[in-house]
């Protein structure tokens, strides 16, 4: 048993853990530990912005999730990996830097909790970001954050040029920048990437303070389940080396472990639906049955093209270029590997919309797993081409995880139900047909070949519905599954506390009520930068 009087245990240093046990430790009164299952991040590959598909498919960095088999898919599994290292999903994610709608926030804010309105939520955004441009009005960004935020001066294709002015040419408006307040229409994204090279959370937030005495980082270390001594949270028992510890604390246990790790460390520790956790040898603590409900995710589908010249990044399926531009990348931060080539995408109003309700990125590849090193392997792509992507921004589907043992390796039982409510499936039909518009105009035809995805005999929307539910997938942001709300049945009030148990917090995207229309890496950062303010705010 760790006798050292730590005054918070943050349990899991991604986007929101790394914010969040940084700010804590500028406080000198504090004594922060931060715990991480992975490693400490050194690998190059995970300063290398092209290597995203490379690590989110491989098993050093990620936790292996799955969903069980998804009605609203055809009865397919999703795989579902999450960063394992320092850093989280941040260290291993496409590194796309967008802050949602504002009505996103302002919706939550209606729903009780008006300390999450937009208003309320914009500074601390501001806070984290150190902007560097192009593009963007002050207003809307921050520049003196250790979170940095840019884009290149120009894409690594100009293909992806292309795209956006096929997009005006659409008939849509141009976006000067994803993060001004009313984004809508076809721009270019930012990125977490600084001199060419990734910008994980770990990177932004820890660099500096991990040099402060008050702040332990702890890493290969997997966190079991929590104690709960006369309802508080009394510390956590971690897993190390073969041996179980127990680490407590007279303070707070802040949950980050994200939107499968939180509700399953919960129920794991008896907090959830005591009918559930009884069966599995768990002794209910509390009865707290929506933990682990209203997971959902941004659904995704793909319209791909084989291009007839090569602006494509097809050449990297050539391992001595694949292998030159990782060291370009790596050693100097410059080449096409230094950056995630999603560069141009669009914020769309589907029929009928109100506001944005689909969002593209654009691919000058058929996949993001492109670049080929193994000279054993198969490439990823036969030939040069294009695709977009087009997602459900506030998608309705809604499912569950939970956990299927007492045993912390035992895998959770994961349905997302994705598609589940067929008006998610209208909007990814509209989405074909708005990409499939775009991608006809004249600033492509000089690149444009066969359409590949769904191919030229999908026509009527009940095809495209069918092909849409045969080949839909993930955009890799799990949310919601520890909802915050001013209602008893919530997991975690507004303040983040998790009902019934005193001196223990979640703050991640599990929180989420609604999924913000948006990458979500950067609310979740939000997320820490809150709970640092909420807990400072009580001193």
């Amino acid at each position: 048993m760790s006798n050292t009087n730590w005054t918070h245990i943050v349990v899991g240093a991604g986007a929101a853990g790394c914010a969040l046990a940084a700010r804590l430790s500028e406080n000198p009164d504090f004594n922060v530990l931060l715990i991480e299952a992975g490693g400490r991040g050194r690998d190059p590959m995970l300063a290398v912005p092209m290597m995203t598909a490379v690590l989110m498919h491989g098993t050093a960095h990620v936790w292996r999730f799955s969903t069980s088999p998804e009605p609203g898919l055809s009865d397919r599994s999703v795989d579902l990996p999450r960063g394992r290292v320092l850093g989280g999903s941040t260290a291993i994610n496409g590194m796309v830097y967008v802050r949602g709608l504002p009505f996103d926030y302002d919706l939550w804010a209606q729903q009780g909790m008006p300390g999450w309105s937009w208003e309320a939520l914009k500074p601390l955004f501001l806070r984290s970001e150190g902007f560097r441009g192009p593009g963007g009005a002050a207003a809307d960004h921050g520049t003196d954050g250790p979170l940095t935020v840019s884009r290149r001066p120009s894409p690594v294709s100009p293909l992806s040029d292309a795209f956006v002015e096929a997009g005006i040419a659409a008939g849509h408006p141009a976006c000067s920048d994803f993060n001004a307040e009313r984004p809508e229409g076809f721009g270019y994204y930012h990125f977490t990437i600084r001199n060419g090279r990734r910008e994980s959370a770990a990177r932004a937030f820890l660099s500096d303070a991990r040099r402060r005495p008050n702040l332990t980082i702890w890493t290969g270390g997997e966190v079991n389940r929590l104690v709960i001594r006369n309802g508080r949270a009394a510390g956590v028992v971690l897993a190390k080396g073969g041996r179980e510890q127990a680490v407590e604390t007279d303070g707070e246990v802040i949950l980050c472990a994200g939107a499968i790790g939180s509700p399953t460390l919960l129920q794991r520790s008896g907090i959830g639906a005591p009918d559930e956790l009884a069966p599995l040898g768990i002794d209910p603590v509390v009865d707290l049955p929506e933990v682990g409900q209203n997971l959902h995710d941004h659904v995704l589908t793909r319209v791909s093209h084989a291009a007839t010249k090569d602006a494509t990044l097809h050449s990297l399926t050539r391992i001595d270029r694949a292998a030159a531009a990782f060291l370009q990348a790596y050693l100097f931060g410059k080449g096409p590997m230094s950056v995630f080539p999603l560069e141009s995408g669009a914020y769309l109003r589907g029929p009928g919309a109100d506001a944005p309700n689909i969002q593209s990125h654009f691919l000058p590849a058929l996949t993001s797993a492109t670049v080929r090193f193994n000279p054993f392997a198969k490439p990823a792509n036969e030939g040069p081409g294009f695709m977009a992507n087009a997602s459900v921004m506030r998608p309705l589907s809604r499912g569950a995880v939970k956990v299927t043992s007492a045993d912390p390796s035992a895998a959770p039982d994961i349905r997302v139900n994705y598609l589940a409510d067929p008006r998610d499936v209208d909007t990814l039909v509209d989405a074909v047909e708005m990409l499939r518009d775009v991608f006809a105009q004249n600033p492509f035809d000089q690149y444009r070949g066969d359409e590949l995805q769904p191919g030229p005999d999908v026509k009527s929307r009940k095809a495209i519905a069918a092909w849409v539910r045969e080949t839909a997938s993930t955009v890799h942001h799990l949310c919601g599954s520890c909802r915050m709300g001013a209602d008893e049945g919530s997991v975690v009030d507004p303040e983040l506390w998790v009902r019934g148990v005193d001196g223990l917090r979640v703050a991640d995207a599990s929180i989420f009520p609604s999924i913000p229309s948006t990458n979500t890496a950067a609310p979740s950062i939000m997320v820490g930068e809150k709970a640092a303010d909420l807990i400072l705010g009580e001193i």
